[in-house]
């Protein structure tokens, strides 16, 4: 071979080697952790910020990386047919065309971008410096470029630059939370921690509070001695006030104050007048976001309000406890969770009191039931019969089956649930 032959095989190696190098950076600047690379940026990685600002010029970064591939893969291809083109004639041109589509695709293409796919962050921070060199180099074609194509989109009707979200940003870190725990990277536990913070924007406190039915309350007439005795027979630390009606709440109760009033009194509860210790009642609607209830609790370094409907009717109590179990759910071993009124049976149905919350179930459970509609099991069974059933009823939906166990007068009080398709996957008691 002639020397000008060697040397147009030694372009076109590194030609094809360069090609490889653009196929591998455009997949990994494309796939690597946005997250990932901020964190080392904030610890003084110069790499991770090089990849940072590349990404802020996307259009740039993209019109380097393949005109330079376009530019290295034009002249191999050239190179290669005339050396070709020289040794066999005319048929040395097809031998170009198969040797080249057969090496772009395998060491230009597949090879480089399976690699960048495998190991996208790593080699984001090694392509960084070259790709940023590259964007400098074909900075004036680039632009060129991109101007005459969004001229084309415009003709379309395309507008280039604005985003158009499909989904909101909440929305998007849910679905990645649940990629990741479906990819074995995230814990169950975590998951649902996660999910829990995320999900406070779209609850309402209606969702989470304590119905009026199991809410702890004192009537206001009864004896100090009477409220006294309620107090210590149930774990609160504060106790509603009531006069007349149940509904009609005038105050609330600490218990500390109850007891340091006894104790100046000398341990006799009927020298101490029970309503100069309530404090004012904190009334909220119960259609108000969860995520703003939470605010306002650590604003008014107040825990505990009374949840009324859109006619001043008390629905419930709700306290910051219930927003951080919200969050945390009621785990008590890293494997098992325990949720109230759910019983895991030996076939695979559940037994579940009609006050369980949906979303209590669903994290339990792992199951996927509607929580929109309703907020207890009972509640999603009341709604899609579209009647209050009876006992013995049973109901299909959702891909389980729902039985009426008891009932106590318009209240159901218990049900079993059967999966249709799979078992439990969670423990409970």
């Amino acid at each position: 071979m002639l020397t000008e032959d060697w040397v147009a095989l030694a372009v076109i190696v590194i030609c094809l080697a360069l090609a490889s190098c653009f196929s591998a950076s455009e997949t990994a600047l494309s796939g690597f952790s946005r997250a990932r690379m901020l964190r080392l940026e904030k610890t003084g990685n110069a790499r991770a910020a090089l990849v940072n600002r590349l990404v802020e010029r996307r259009e740039r970064m993209l019109g380097a990386i393949l005109a330079g591939k376009d530019i290295v893969t034009i002249l191999a291809s050239a190179l290669i047919g005339g050396l070709l083109l020289s040794r066999f004639g005319g048929i040395g041109v097809l031998y170009a065309t198969a040797i080249m589509t057969a090496v772009t695709l395998v060491l230009a293409e597949a090879l480089p971008k399976m690699l960048a796919t495998n190991a996208p962050d790593r080699v984001s921070l090694r392509v960084a410096r070259p790709i940023s060199l590259a964007v400098s180099l074909l900075g004036p074609v680039l632009a060129a470029i991109n101007a005459a194509v969004r001229s084309i989109l415009r003709l379309f009707g395309v507008k280039v630059g604005v985003d158009q979200v499909v989904i909101s940003a909440h929305k998007e870190l849910r679905g990645a939370v649940d990629l990741l725990h479906r990819a074995g990277n995230v814990e169950k536990a975590d998951q649902d921690i996660l999910g829990g913070l995320l999900d406070l924007r779209e609850l309402t406190v209606a969702d989470v509070m304590i119905h009026r039915t199991d809410v702890i309350m004192a009537d206001a007439a009864d004896p100090p001695t009477k409220i006294l005795e309620d107090v210590l027979a149930r774990p609160v630390t504060r106790l509603p006030l009531w006069q007349n009606t149940p509904e009609n709440i005038i105050g609330i109760l600490h218990v500390q104050d109850l007891f340091r009033a006894i104790y100046a009194a000398g341990n006799d509860a009927t020298k101490i007048d029970v309503m100069t210790l309530a404090r004012p009642a904190w009334f909220v609607p119960e259609t108000r976001p969860l995520i703003e209830q939470l605010k306002a609790f650590r604003r008014r370094k107040m825990p505990f309000a009374v949840v009324v409907d859109e006619y001043g009717e008390m629905m419930g109590i709700l306290t910051i406890e219930d927003i951080l179990e919200e969050i945390v759910g009621d785990i008590t071993d890293e494997r098992d969770v325990q949720v109230p009124g759910v019983r895991l049976l030996p076939d695979g149905s559940v037994n579940v009191d009609g006050v369980v919350p949906i979303r209590d179930l669903n994290r339990a459970m792992d199951w996927n039931l509607p929580e929109s509609d309703a907020t207890t099991i009972a509640g999603l069974v009341i709604h899609e019969a579209r009647s209050i059933p009876e006992s013995g009823q049973s109901f299909t939906f959702h891909g389980f089956r729902f039985q009426v166990l008891r009932k106590q007068r318009n209240r159901i009080t218990a049900l079993r649930i059967t999966p249709l398709i799979g078992r439990p996957k969670a423990n409970v008691s």
